[in-house]
């Protein structure tokens, strides 16, 4: 009987000690400030979905207060082999937790509660509506998760929230013209049913540590008498147990069938035919002939034949890939409202500054050269299998005009700047 307690009074004591190391190590965390999407690969954020014109309305809020999350992402042509299509999409925030909700969310004119499908080589709308919760300092990102692709994100931005959680509300009007509050509706119930089965697991699992505990029981397994550990009376607790469990679950859906009659299924349907952007088709082509990443220059190096096929001249001022901005100054002087460390305001330069003539074909590179690059780890695909490439070239032209031409293909990684290809 000594050797009995015993073994349960150490058993107790593992227990309490595992609690208490569990306990200190939530205070003492404090929060990731990281970006996440730079744990993606980069094949992975270049190839798929290529982000631009992204805004955020507001970066400073107060609890209850709305902002907008809008841009295009441009569907990559040449959507990698290793990822699933995004024939079954949902349009989300990335955020750490339920800082702002998510209001309503739309992909063109269409709102987009639930999966939608999308078209390689397409460019889409979309616009996010976002209601300020919790009060701190926030990296946000536009967010598509893609079936059996998993989520890609896109920029994020830093977003301060102020003011008291507790003044948040979230009203919603239903179908008979009542007015709930979803941050408080049936919190109740989510405490007692969750509490119940808490208890009901507690007292299971309780009454089975009591009987022989996990150590003796070990000891009857190995000693070959494994057929004592379920008798008569366990047989009958368990019967019991699993009686009473169905019967409260039928029970509390009685009940709150009885309360709330008319219910509305989860909207779980895949939304198809959703329209891209409307453009006229481009007058300038690009044509890869092929390029190289310098890994000690942090350089991109793409080899393009350009053809203009417009009424005006046109220059090359703007790469951008994964979500990265890199700008050639002699077209884009100003530095433009976007996230700092997604910028490179002086990170694309060409090998003929000239503009390209109506009618002209030229043979052009353009460098891509910048920390950031390497900062957000694109640079790793020089270790990548398939080591390709994949972004979108801005051309300017004397009218305000913009053109955007996908572009992408293998480039051959250098790890000395002084060699040549």
């Amino acid at each position: 009987m000594a050797k009995r307690l015993t073994t349960r009074v150490a058993c107790c004591w593992a227990i309490g000690l595992a609690a208490a190391v569990a306990l200190t190590t939530l205070t003492a965390s404090t929060p990731a400030v990281a970006h996440g999407e730079r744990s993606q690969q980069a094949f992975l954020r270049m190839r798929t979905l290529n982000w631009y014109d992204v805004k955020w309305s507001k970066t400073e809020l107060n609890v209850n207060d709305e902002m907008e999350l809008t841009g295009k992402v441009h569907v990559f042509a040449g959507w990698p082999q290793a990822v699933a299509r995004p024939g079954e999409a949902f349009l989300n925030v990335g955020e750490p937790g339920p800082v702002l909700i998510r209001k309503s969310a739309f992909v063109g004119d269409v709102p987009v509660p639930r999966t939608f499908s999308m078209d390689v080589g397409k460019d889409y709308e979309y616009k996010i509506v976002l209601k300020a919760r919790r009060p701190g300092r926030f990296h946000v990102h536009v967010q598509i998760n893609v079936k059996d692709g998993g989520p890609i994100v896109g920029p994020g931005q830093w977003i301060t929230i102020k003011g008291d959680m507790k003044d948040f509300t979230n009203p919603v009007t239903l179908l008979d013209g009542s007015v709930i509050d979803l941050e408080t509706y049936g919190i109740k119930w989510v405490y007692i049913y969750h509490f119940l089965w808490m208890a009901a697991a507690a007292a299971w699992i309780l009454y089975w540590f009591m009987t022989k505990g996990i150590i003796v029981r070990y000891w009857q397994v190995k000693a070959g008498r494994a057929g004592e550990l379920i008798g008569p009376n366990e047989k009958r607790i368990g019967a019991i147990t699993l009686a009473g469990v169905l019967l409260a679950v039928l029970g509390f859906y009685a009940a709150a069938n009885k309360e709330f009659p008319r219910t509305l299924p989860m909207q779980a349907g895949l939304l198809t035919g959703i329209s891209p952007i409307d453009e006229p088709s481009p007058t300038v082509s690009v044509r890869f002939r092929g390029g190289s990443y310098t890994v000690p220059g942090r350089e991109l190096h793409i080899k393009t034949t350009i053809v203009n096929n417009g009424k005006e001249p046109i220059r090359v001022g703007e790469f951008t890939t994964a979500g990265l901005r890199f700008l050639n100054p002699d077209v884009i002087p100003q530095r433009p409202d976007f996230p700092d460390y997604l910028l490179a305001d002086r990170g694309l330069s060409v090998s003929d500054p000239s503009p390209i003539q109506p009618g002209e074909t030229r043979n052009m590179e353009v460098i891509v050269q910048d920390a950031r690059f390497d900062i957000e780890r694109l640079s790793d695909l020089a270790y990548d299998t398939d080591s390709q490439f994949g972004g979108l070239l801005f051309f300017f032209d004397p009218s305000g005009g913009r053109q955007r031409v996908e572009i992408g293909g293998p480039v051959i990684p250098k790890f000395r700047s002084d060699v040549t290809l």
